[in-house]
């Protein structure tokens, strides 16, 4: 069971996201864990990711997410 703090659905949520220009620029993001977890859930996060065919690793609490296929 997830607890929700944000007013967006987990949706909206990763709409915002991946309609940013950094990852439009196929540039690195990052994105705390714990965000990623409230807010949309991690399966739901890493199905988005591999559907893209984007990279994601982790480090000290932090996703940070390369916004190509290379």
């Amino acid at each position: 069971m997830q607890t929700r703090t944000s007013p967006l659905s987990p949706d909206i949520w990763l709409h915002d996201l991946f309609a940013s220009k950094a990852v439009q620029q196929g540039e690195v993001i990052r994105r705390t864990k714990r965000d990623i977890e409230r807010f949309v859930g991690m399966e739901t996060f890493l199905s988005e990711i591999n559907r893209r065919g984007f990279q994601v690793a982790e480090n000290a609490g932090q996703l940070i997410i390369f916004c190509n296929r290379a």
